[in-house]
C-alpha cells in the first residue's frame, strides 16, 4: 500500500507540474513580450535623441561619429575589454597578432576614463624609455586623454614611423607627471626568445600572437639539439609580464609540455554549450618529460594564465614568482559593419581543475619576491583585474591586492629565474613537479555561462 500511495503521491505531483509548467509558459511568454516593448520603447527613446541632437545642437554633428560613440558606450558598460573597432582600429588589431605593427610597443587598457598601461613590450620604444607597468597616461601630445574612447587613444599614439609623440605619464610615487618623448618605430614583436644556460633552457615568451606556438617548439627543438638529452636538466618558461593574447595559441603552447589531457575549458552564457579543449597526443609533450618550471607575476595575463594554470593542475611544472594578473575572460572579434568589428567577451575560461582565475589570478607554487630598487618601491606592484572597474565578478572569490611586476633588466639579480635553475639543478630539496598526469574535470555547473568560440580570439 505503501508503494502505491508514493507512485500516487507521484503522479499528482507530476500533474501539478505540468499545470504549473503551463502556467509558466503563459507568464513567461507574457514576461517576453513586456520585455520586447520596453526595449523597442528604449529604441525608440534613443532615437528620439539621436534626431534631437541631430535638428537642434549648435554645430552640424558628424552622425557615424554619434552611432559610434553610442556604440563605444553601450560596449564600455559591460566590461572593461568589450569595444567596437572601426575599420582601422580592426585592421591595427589584425596586425597586432600578426606580430607586426607601427607604434610605441605598449600594451594599454582604460581605467577611469584614462589610459593605464598593463605591460611595456620588451626592446620596443615604450621599454627603452622607461614607461612602467601601472602608469596612467592623462594626455596625448598635449591632448587629454580623458573622454577618448580606448580605441581613439590607441590609434593617436600610432602614426608614421619615425615621428614623435608625448606622453604624459602619471605613476605611482611621483609627485609631478612625467612627459616622456618617444619616437614611433616598427614594432615587430618577436614573441619567444630562447637562450642555453648551460644545462637548462629559458624560453621567453612576450605574447601570444600567431608565431608563438612556432617559437615555442623552435626553442624546444634548439635545446633538444644542443643539449645532450642525459645533460639538459630542464626548460623555463618565463611568462613575466606578458599580457596574452590568442586563445589558440596558449592551448597550442600548453599542449607542448603536454600528453593528454583537459588543457583549459570556456563557459559563456549557456551551459550546454561550453567548450574544452584537451592535449593532442601529435604533436604531445615536446620535451619529452623534461622538468618544467613556469615563472609568473603580476604582469602575466589571460592566454599566459591558461598555459599556467593547466601546467599547474596538471602538476607538470612548479610554478615560482607572484600572484597573477587575473583576467579570466575570453574576447571574441566579431565583424561587423564595413570592416569594423565588436571585441566582446563571450565567456570565461576554467583551468582543468575547474578553477576560475577571473578577478583573482594564479598564486605560485613558490613566491619569490624581487629586490626592487628603492626608487620603484611603492611602483612595482601591478593591480589586477579585480581593480578595473566593471569587471566580470568571481564567485569562486577575488583578489583585491596587488602584485610585483618587477622583474631585473639583470639576469644575475633575478631571484625568481635563479631559483628556477637552482630547483631544476637539484640544489634545493623541493621536489620537480611529476610528469603530467590526466585530469578529471568536474562537470560544467548549469548555472555557469558557456560559450562556443570563434576565432579569432583575444585574451
Amino acid at each position: 500500500m505503501r508503494k502505491i500511495a508514493y507512485l500516487m503521491v507521484g503522479a499528482v505531483l507530476g500533474a501539478g507540474v505540468v499545470t504549473l509548467g503551463s502556467q509558466t509558459r503563459l507568464l513567461s511568454s507574457t514576461s517576453a513580450v513586456a520585455a520586447s516593448s520596453e526595449t523597442y520603447r528604449q529604441l525608440s527613446l534613443f532615437g528620439d535623441v539621436f534626431e534631437r541632437i541631430r535638428s537642434d545642437y549648435v554645430e552640424k554633428p558628424d552622425e557615424s561619429k554619434l552611432i559610434e560613440a553610442a556604440i563605444n558606450g553601450m560596449l564600455s558598460s559591460l566590461d572593461p575589454h568589450s569595444s567596437y573597432l572601426d575599420a582601422k582600429a580592426h585592421r591595427d588589431m589584425q596586425q597586432s597578432t600578426q606580430g607586426k605593427f607601427g607604434g610605441l610597443g605598449i600594451e594599454v587598457t582604460m581605467e577611469e576614463g584614462l589610459i593605464k598601461v598593463v605591460s611595456p613590450i620588451d626592446d620596443t620604444p615604450a621599454a627603452r624609455a622607461g614607461i612602467l607597468a601601472n602608469d596612467i597616461i592623462t594626455h596625448i601630445d598635449k591632448e587629454q586623454v580623458q573622454g577618448l574612447s580606448l580605441n581613439q587613444a590607441v590609434d593617436k599614439m600610432r602614426g608614421a614611423v619615425g615621428t614623435e609623440v608625448v606622453l604624459r605619464i602619471v605613476r605611482q610615487g611621483r609627485k609631478d607627471p612625467l612627459d616622456v618623448t618617444l619616437k614611433r618605430d616598427t614594432i615587430t614583436v618577436q614573441a619567444v626568445r630562447t637562450r642555453i644556460d648551460d644545462d637548462v633552457a629559458v624560453i621567453r615568451v612576450t605574447t601570444f600572437n600567431e608565431q608563438t606556438f612556432d617559437g615555442v617548439r623552435r626553442g624546444i627543438e634548439k635545446a633538444m639539439s644542443e643539449v645532450p638529452a642525459d645533460k639538459l636538466k630542464g626548460f623555463v618558461i618565463d611568462l613575466r609580464n606578458n599580457p596574452g593574447g590568442l586563445l589558440d595559441q596558449s592551448i597550442s603552447v600548453a599542449n607542448a609540455f603536454l600528453d593528454r589531457g583537459e588543457i583549459v575549458s570556456t563557459r559563456g552564457r549557456n551551459a550546454d554549450e561550453t567548450q574544452r579543449f584537451n592535449a593532442k597526443t601529435k604533436p604531445g609533450d615536446l620535451t619529452k618529460g623534461k622538468p618544467v618550471v613556469v615563472l609568473i607575476n603580476g604582469g602575466s595575463a589571460s592566454a599566459s594564465e591558461i598555459v599556467a594554470g593547466a601546467l599547474q593542475d596538471h602538476k607538470r611544472a612548479t610554478l615560482i614568482g607572484t600572484r597573477s594578473f587575473g583576467k579570466g575572460s575570453v574576447q571574441t572579434i566579431i565583424p561587423i559593419g564595413s570592416a569594423g568589428a565588436v571585441r566582446l567577451t563571450t565567456a570565461r575560461y576554467y583551468t582543468p581543475s575547474g578553477r576560475s582565475i577571473q578577478a583573482k589570478g594564479i598564486s605560485p607554487d613558490v613566491i619569490i619576491q624581487q629586490d626592487v630598487p628603492d626608487e620603484l618601491k611603492g611602483r612595482d606592484e601591478q593591480r589586477g583585474e579585480s581593480s578595473l572597474r566593471g569587471h566580470l565578478t568571481n564567485s569562486q572569490g577575488e583578489e583585491k591586492s596587488g602584485s610585483s611586476s618587477y622583474v631585473p633588466p639583470d639576469a644575475s639579480k633575478d631571484k625568481q629565474l635563479i631559483y628556477a635553475f637552482d630547483l631544476l639543478r637539484g640544489k634545493i630539496e623541493k621536489p620537480i613537479a611529476p610528469k603530467a598526469e590526466v585530469m578529471t574535470p568536474p562537470p560544467a555547473p548549469t548555472a555557469v555561462p558557456a560559450d562556443s568560440p570563434e576565432k579569432p580570439k583575444e585574451n
